[in-house]
């Protein structure tokens, strides 16, 4: 199974947008990691963030700053996530500690697309907190 958030489709239709960003001082990222937008910049994602954009779209070590990122932007993304866990379409989930998966909600970063059995990936799309619009 592939970690993190993969691009499964949005929800109208449309291709993915991929915009480049700076990524904040310090900032280490991984293919599929959920990002936020800070004061113009992205830094990893966490649960109860307003900003989220979308999984990186390739690795980053910003350890010496200076460095920029991939990220899929789609207010209305639908991604892909390896969760062992029975989801019911509707449900909120939120963004696992290192930005690469969901968990049980106290904050509902991600709503359930679709009904899926805990052998396969879950289908999720932002709750309301995306930085650049609906979803």
């Amino acid at each position: 199974m592939a970690a993190g958030f993969r691009w499964a489709g949005s929800i109208d239709g449309s291709e993915p947008i991929i915009r480049r960003f700076v990524v904040a001082d310090t900032v280490v990222l991984s293919r599929g990691e959920i990002v936020n937008l800070e004061s113009g910049e992205v830094d990893a994602g966490a649960a109860g963030d307003s900003a989220f954009l979308g999984p990186a779209t390739e690795d980053v070590d910003n350890t010496d700053d200076g460095l920029s990122v991939s990220v899929i932007t789609n207010p209305g993304a639908i991604y892909a996530v390896d969760d062992a866990n029975v989801r019911v379409a509707g449900a909120t989930l939120d963004l696992a500690s290192g930005g690469l998966g969901v968990t049980g909600t106290s904050n509902a970063d991600f709503k359930v697309w679709a009904d899926s059995a805990a052998d396969e990936p879950t289908l999720v799309v932002f709750n309301g907190n995306h930085a650049f619009g609906w979803a």
